[in-house]
C-alpha cells in the first residue's frame, strides 16, 4: 500500500461476490489504495444490526498492489468495525459502501445494511457513502451507477464531509441518467404484509413482502422525485438523530 495515496475502506450488504462491489472497486482503485471487507454472504436489510453472540473470522481472498481483499462472517456494520479498528494500520480516508442491488431511498435508509456501514464509517469520525442501483436483477448493470460513484467519491476527497455527515446516493437503472440531485430524503413507508404458509410438519409461518408508499408524491426536492425523473439522488445524513425543533415543545415533561 501506498501511503501517499488515499486509503478508501470498501464493503456492501450483498456479499463480496456482488457486481455492485466489483464494479465499485473498479472505480475506486483509481482514486488511491482499496481495502474490501466484505461480508461472506448477504446481509440485505440488516440496518445497523452487529454481531455480539457468536465469532468473527476474517480470510485474506485477494491481495496485489493497491488492493486487498477480506471475506468476513458479519454484518456490514462488523466489516467497517473490524476492519478499523483491526485490519488497516491507519485509519481510512473514506468509507464507501455498495454498490447496492436494489433503492435505498426514502424510509428504506433505516433497513439498509448498505447505509449501516456508511453510517458506521461517519461514527468513526469518517466521511462515509452508500450507493445503491434501482435495479434488484443479479446481472445488473451498474456501468452508470460506478460513473455516479466516481463523480461523488472525487468531491469527497477534495472536500471531506463536516464530521459526523455521511451520504445516501441512488441511482435509477439505465444509461440515461441526467445527473445528479442533492435532495432531501421523502416522506414515505413500507406498507408491509406477510404472507402466511405451512412447511412440510404443519407449523404455520410467514414471509414477510409489501410495497412501498411515498407520502408526499408532489413533493419536488425529494430523493424519489429526482429518481422518478431520471435523476441520481444524493441526500445528505446525520448522526445527530435529535428533534431540536421539539426541544422547547418538550420542557414540560422535565422534573
Amino acid at each position: 500500500m501506498n501511503e501517499n495515496k488515499p486509503l478508501i475502506l470498501v464493503t456492501n450488504d450483498d456479499g463480496i461476490k456482488a457486481g455492485g462491489l466489483v464494479a465499485l472497486v473498479k472505480v475506486l482503485k483509481e482514486f488511491g489504495n482499496v481495502v474490501v471487507a466484505a461480508p461472506n454472504q448477504s446481509y440485505s436489510g440488516m440496518s445497523h444490526a452487529i454481531t455480539v453472540k457468536q465469532p468473527l473470522y476474517v480470510k485474506l481472498v485477494k491481495e496485489k498492489k493497491g488492493l486487498k481483499l477480506y471475506k468476513i462472517n458479519g454484518t456490514p456494520v462488523d466489516c467497517v468495525k473490524i476492519a478499523v479498528n483491526q485490519l488497516l494500520d491507519r485509519k481510512p480516508d473514506i468509507v464507501v459502501s455498495g454498490i447496492n442491488h436494489g433503492a435505498n431511498s426514502s424510509i428504506s435508509l433505516h433497513y439498509s445494511g448498505t447505509m449501516g456501514a456508511a453510517r458506521e464509517g461517519a461514527l468513526s469520525n469518517i466521511p462515509s457513502v452508500g450507493f445503491s442501483l434501482l435495479n434488484y436483477s443479479f446481472d445488473a448493470d451498474f456501468s452508470k451507477a460506478a460513473e455516479i460513484a466516481r463523480e461523488v467519491i472525487q468531491q469527497m476527497l477534495v472536500k471531506p464531509l463536516p464530521q459526523g455527515a455521511y451520504l445516501n446516493v441512488n441511482v435509477p437503472d439505465g444509461n440515461e441518467v441526467k445527473g445528479i440531485k442533492v435532495v432531501r430524503q421523502a416522506n414515505g413507508r413500507w406498507v408491509e404484509e406477510f404472507i402466511e404458509r405451512q412447511d412440510p410438519r404443519g407449523r404455520d409461518y410467514y414471509w414477510l413482502t409489501g410495497s412501498f408508499k411515498n407520502l408526499e408524491p408532489e413533493a419536488i426536492d425529494t430523493d424519489e422525485y429526482a429518481l422518478e425523473n431520471g435523476y441520481a439522488s444524493l441526500v445528505p445524513c446525520q448522526l445527530d438523530s435529535t428533534d431540536h425543533a421539539l426541544i422547547n415543545d418538550l420542557k414540560n415533561y422535565e422534573l
